[in-house]
């Protein structure tokens, strides 16, 4: 699947990925229905990171849609919490 970190482009993850990635998903979320800034930057950086770590860059000039868009690094809570669907950041 390709996923879009805004400001940065996209990757390549293996569809494998997408329990861990909900896992992530799903404290980012908690986080944010908290209010609690610490954890939703720490939940932030560790989903980010780990979407880096797994994904791939994809080929230049690639016209496939992104299957995910998460918020670049610098991303306030509010923005955040403007992107989370019923289900969070990432479906399923």
């Amino acid at each position: 699947m390709i996923v879009r970190i805004l400001g940065e482009g996209q990757l390549t993850v293996a569809d494998a990925a997408l329990d861990e990635l909900n896992e992530l998903d799903a404290q980012l979320e908690a986080a944010v229905e908290r209010k609690d800034d610490a954890g939703f930057r720490a939940a932030l950086t560790t989903l980010l990171g780990r979407v880096r770590e797994i994904g791939t860059p994809a080929e230049p000039g690639t016209l496939a849609p992104s299957a995910l868009i998460l918020p670049q690094a610098d991303a306030s809570m509010e923005d955040v919490h403007w992107l989370l669907a019923d289900d969070g950041l990432i479906p399923g």
